[in-house]
């Protein structure tokens, strides 16, 4: 069960002629979605709407499920005591987002960045593991699969030589590789009480971002994950046990181009559909602006105080236009307690549509 974990870099050679050749096409429509993503003027519009599909499905691979609809009014109204899920789901969006912004400051990913998401996510800062007992069970059985290291100091000394992998520079090993490796090496550590699945997928995308593969945080892998779950889990142990490096590399291999492909089309949805917006409104209404558009295709929900503060305009002005664009079928008013939100029907329908 237990076994020591090898520091990195992995004492085998990664980059089989199937990995290469596997790795190139995967490279290629990976730089097809870091090209489209640079075709949405506003790329927090993306940011802020694919990370929160992604806080969705890398929540549900723990078991933490929510709705769509729940997700989204936690953005709107965190105080209305909604679904204990679509908190904790809003919490890694938050954490995600955390995260992307120390890369973008220092173009590093460190321990302590680390350290940082989870706390964000897990709304507690107990940092790495300091007691032993964390086990790692099959869900369906309960029998124990792997005991991770127990040491703290030993914890420590794998985190240190993982933040130096993830951040040398001098390498020749595909970075898509390294992607895996660096899964799977923080995945085995496991150096949190709680959260280090939801954790090791941020590092993934925000490892992306690093190394110049992504400009903005929009390639997630949870989706896939999802739905290749049992594999997954099997994958990973199967190095641990037998250090079966290639099929762990492919498998995340697959995941990045199948991910690519489905995001670049989902993303030409959400181009098409804020163009076709673009183009009703401003036909129509003479409040058209671009701040507006902004709103509407930053959060699949919207409500009159966003309205106010992002037009800045008054509480009058703001619901005229709202109910004006409700009546035009772009949106759809809702209600939750005594307080109206708006639903964008286009992106609503684009985000929440299972692949």
């Amino acid at each position: 069960m237990k076994k020591a974990i090898d520091k990195l870099p992995p004492d085998i050679e990664l980059e089989t002629r199937q990995i290469l050749r596997k790795a190139a096409s995967a490279h290629r429509y990976l730089a097809e979605l870091k090209g489209i993503t640079a075709t949405i003027p506003n790329q927090l519009i993306l940011i802020n709407t694919l990370s929160l599909q992604e806080a969705k499905d890398s929540s549900a691979i723990e078991n933490i499920i929510t709705t769509h609809d729940d997700l989204y009014r936690e953005g709107l109204f965190p105080d209305y005591g909604l679904s204990v899920a679509a908190k904790e789901v809003s919490h890694y969006a938050s954490a995600l987002r955390v995260g992307y912004d120390l890369v973008e400051k220092t173009g590093m990913l460190t321990t302590n960045h680390i350290i940082e998401i989870q706390a964000e996510m897990a709304k507690h800062r107990s940092g790495l593991r300091k007691l032993p007992g964390t086990e790692l069970k099959n869900e369906q059985t309960g029998e124990t699969v792997y005991v991770p290291p127990q040491d703290p100091r030993e914890i420590v000394e794998l985190m240190a030589n993982l933040e130096r992998y993830i951040n040398d520079v001098e390498t020749d090993i595909d970075p898509l590789v390294r992607m895996a490796v660096i899964h799977y090496q923080f995945e085995s550590i496991h150096p949190f009480y709680d959260g280090n699945g939801r954790t090791g997928r941020i590092i993934n995308v925000l490892y992306l971002v690093l190394s110049g593969l992504m400009d903005i945080p929009v390639l997630y892998l949870s989706r896939y994950i999802v739905k290749n779950k049992a594999n997954y889990y099997h994958l990973l142990q199967k190095v641990r046990d037998e250090g079966a490096w290639e099929p762990w590399i492919l498998f995340m291999l697959q995941a990045v181009e199948d991910t690519s492909r489905q995001t670049i089309a989902m993303i030409g949805e959400i181009r098409t559909a804020l163009q076709e917006y673009e183009r009703r409104i401003r036909a129509r209404h003479k409040f058209y602006s671009q701040a507006l558009i902004n709103n509407l295709f930053s959060h699949p929900y919207t409500k009159i105080e966003f309205i106010m503060r992002d037009l800045g305009v008054s509480r009058h002005t703001a619901t005229k236009y709202l109910d004006a664009l409700c009546a035009d079928g772009l949106l759809k008013k809702q209600k939750i307690v005594r307080s109206n939100y708006y639903v964008n029907t286009a992106l609503f329908g684009i985000l929440s549509r299972e692949v």
